[in-house]
């Protein structure tokens, strides 16, 4: 098979994934809060990779850049509570839309955080991106609760995408997922504190299906980058948007609309200006 058709294939079946689990999530929200549901996505992504820490030379998890690690942990686990939070409140494909502004604060968040200067095309996302959330959300809901931290999730993934890209100068790929795994799962216990609620059978199984949603949805997507450049992949990223909006539409009665289809194609064609350079 030619490897770009592969790759392409991939994304979308780790998309496919990606939606089942932002399904998962919005069923469990009803009775659990996003903090439970936050932290037992991050103690079963360390469970997994815990093998990985018992078969390998101690000397591998050695980093001397542990603050950024921290960094990108709190800027994914701020991301993971937005997006949570979100799908309790609003259609799932509209809360899918809301995450994918990420690529929009892209350039904005390079600018600041590594000093690259954007490219000419980059400096319309936000403009385009925002155009995009309003038709979707409507004007009166573009700047409601939901929406802002719909948008807050995004700019806390560009944060978290940006220091991957800072780590990968000199951490291994097993090393950052490592870390991601150790902070994250500490870092969402604190919460807990104040709002753990003991999950029934069933939310644990449901619990269960997003860990392994999730899971799977990093496996194929970094098996997919493997295969091809990021920019010629892009474009299938956006596949979660359909299937989030035919789970949506299956489950919840929610029936995508022209303007969200019109929204959708302003946040995508944002996304993609974003990422040109």
């Amino acid at each position: 098979m030619n490897p770009h058709l592969h790759a392409a294939l991939l994304i979308v079946a780790s998309e496919l994934m990606f939606s089942t689990m932002g399904a998962g999530v919005k069923v469990v929200s009803v009775a659990l809060p996003p903090e439970v549901t936050v932290f037992v996505r991050n103690l079963f992504g360390l469970l997994a990779v815990a093998p990985l820490l018992l078969h390998a030379d101690r000397g591998n998890w050695r980093t001397a850049v542990p603050h950024i690690h921290l960094l990108r942990a709190l800027a994914g686990l701020g991301a993971m509570y937005c997006f949570f939070y979100v799908l309790g409140r609003i259609a799932l494909a509209d809360a899918v839309l809301l995450k994918l502004t990420a690529p929009v604060f892209l350039p904005l968040v390079a600018l600041i955080g590594l000093g690259e200067r954007p490219a000419a095309t980059a400096l319309w996302a936000l403009p385009v991106g925002f155009a995009g959330v309003a038709l979707v959300l409507g004007p009166g809901q573009a700047f409601s609760h939901a929406a802002l931290v719909g948008l807050a999730g995004g700019l806390f993934a560009a944060i978290a995408k940006t220091t991957v890209r800072r780590l990968g100068r000199s951490e291994p790929a097993a090393r950052i997922v490592f870390y991601f795994a150790v902070f994250g799962t500490l870092a969402s216990s604190v919460p807990l504190a104040w709002s753990w609620r003991m999950p029934t059978a069933a939310e644990w199984g449901w619990l269960a299906l997003i860990a392994l949603a999730g899971t799977l949805a990093q496996l194929l997507m970094s098996r997919g980058y493997a295969l091809a450049p990021a920019a010629r992949l892009g474009p299938f990223s956006y596949s979660v948007v359909i299937f989030s909006a035919l789970y949506g539409f299956l489950f919840w009665d929610e029936t995508p609309t022209l303007a969200f289809a019109a929204g959708a194609l302003l946040i995508a064609g944002a996304g993609l200006l974003a990422l040109r350079r």
